[in-house]
């Protein structure tokens, strides 16, 4: 790459509402990665108001979306005009659709103020890592100083996320953000650490404790704070917790990802001060989400009052458990992907270790801070055991309460998606079709076999009907 960027480039990428071609955006996006792009994707089918709610909230420079749906024009007009509305103008617009955004389209975008709208000629002139080194120049600007918007925001959220996010940003890039920690005498504001492995289903886990918190406490706000790994050798990071988060487009949350800008860390070097930033704006809970660790990084609980760890059934074996520091401090352990075989085993492993680690030989299971949970599932039990935990380990850590809660009745936890007497259900239905095929074809076959027969018989029997043999045996050829 002959160009390289001066400051921190973030990136929003999606695919727009109605598309479901997130190919070509997938191929961008890991190109910006890799030339040492942040990178913060939300996936394909997402809404104008989406893309821009979580650009202000992230405090990026530019925008990035591929549409193939028809509707360009409205769309990226749409969100040129609630940037503008919201005083985000600064934030720059990238698009491209292949052929399906026509010539002149292009120039009427780029007109009403869309910086630039790649065509498939561009791509033929500029190549792929042309276009993205372009995209990357265009955005590679200083955010750092003081959020100052002369319009207010419009967005319909319970703060102005505007400003929180760029004192975070100043954090994030070195600068003073003007904000202490929290002074003894104010509320105390309760923080939420989770961490766990990587692919243990964190952000999952989290969007449905947020979902379960605005459901339960109308009048309060909630800040997400999640931070996720960057590239050691580009620099760069994928920043995508936000596809998993459903729950955190709503007035009264906040979410705003972070790269670590360091390898062999689980968190940022602005972590704390993004604790208290959102503590000064008054959010009455927050949640903060680390990159996915390793066994022995215990590093979450100097920044939170309450731990969670989040892991899988899926650990090895059982001596595994004795290596995981965090068992010996987190206050909630939830075993995710509860769904898959052999988790009871784990439970009961994990329930094992724990009363080890913390020399409670005479404790009962059911007492233990340990949740089997599937956070994919609708309403699921365990998630709402594990919620109802949480806020008893809230209260007794930080003598923080929230208000009284419920949930709705629902079906019980099952270790398996599919009961065990239907497992190979679908199975025996293709086995069954597949021996229904080749009997067809072997009786095909036969019956194949049996007409030549018959025709070969019919053959033989016509032939000696026309020519019959003359007279008898040992008859004299003068008779």
């Amino acid at each position: 790459m002959s160009y390289t960027p001066v400051n921190k480039v973030r990136i929003v990428t999606a695919a727009s509402l109605f598309d479901g071609h997130d190919a070509a955006i997938n191929i961008m996006r890991r190109i910006m990665q890799s030339k040492g792009a942040e990178i913060i994707h939300l996936g394909h089918n997402r809404s104008v108001k989406e893309i821009v709610e979580t650009a202000i909230e992230e405090d990026v420079q530019g925008i990035a979306i591929t549409s193939y749906q028809g509707g360009h024009v409205e769309f990226f007009k749409y969100m040129k005009d609630l940037l503008e509305e919201n005083g985000c103008g600064h934030i720059k617009i990238f698009g491209g659709g292949g052929g399906t955004i026509l010539p002149d389209e292009i120039d009427e975008l780029h007109k009403y103020g869309i910086t630039r709208i790649y065509s498939p000629d561009d791509g033929r002139k500029m190549g792929l890592e042309g276009m993205i080194e372009d995209v990357i120049k265009t955005c590679d600007v200083q955010l750092n100083g003081k959020a100052d918007y002369k319009t207010a925001l419009k967005l319909e959220e319970a703060k102005d996320v505007r400003k929180i996010a760029r004192e975070i940003t100043n954090a994030e890039n070195g600068a003073q953000s003007g904000v202490g920690s929290q002074e003894s005498g104010v509320r105390t504001i309760p923080v939420l650490g989770i961490t766990g492995t990587g692919g243990a289903g964190k952000s999952s886990v989290t969007d449905e404790i947020v979902r379960r918190f605005l459901n339960n406490f109308s009048e309060k706000t909630i800040a997400v704070i999640s931070v996720d790994p960057s590239k050691k050798k580009t620099g760069g990071a994928l920043l995508g917790d936000r596809i998993r988060m459903n729950s955190i487009n709503h007035p009264r949350a906040y979410m705003r990802s972070l790269a670590t800008r360091d390898d062999n860390t689980a968190l940022s070097g602005a972590v704390q001060e993004a604790i208290d930033i959102c503590k000064a704006a008054g959010f009455d809970f927050i949640i903060l989400e680390s990159a996915g660790v390793g066994q022995s990084d215990a590093s979450i609980l100097d920044y939170c009052d309450v731990s969670m760890y989040v892991m899988t059934p899926e650990y090895g074996a059982a001596s595994q458990l004795e290596k995981i520091n965090m068992l010996d401090f987190a206050d909630l352990v939830c075993i995710n992907k509860f769904d898959k075989a052999g988790a009871l085993d784990a439970l009961a492993d994990v329930k094992k270790q724990y009363k080890r680690n913390h020399q409670l030989f005479t404790a009962k299971d059911a007492d233990l801070p340990i949740i089997g949970t599937m956070a994919s599932k609708f309403n699921d039990d365990g998630v709402n055991h594990l919620f109802e935990l949480l806020l008893k380990k809230i209260e007794a850590k930080t003598k923080t309460t929230f208000g009284d809660f419920h949930f709705a009745e629902t079906a019980k936890v099952s270790q398996a998606v599919i009961p065990a007497n239907r497992v190979r259900y679908l199975s025996e239905i293709s086995e069954n079709n597949r021996g229904y095929d080749q009997l067809v074809k072997d009786q095909a076959a036969i019956a194949s076999k049996l007409y030549q027969l018959q025709g070969t018989l019919k053959t033989l029997q016509d032939s000696e009907s026309k020519n019959p043999p003359s007279g008898g045996r040992g008859a004299s050829p003068l008779e």
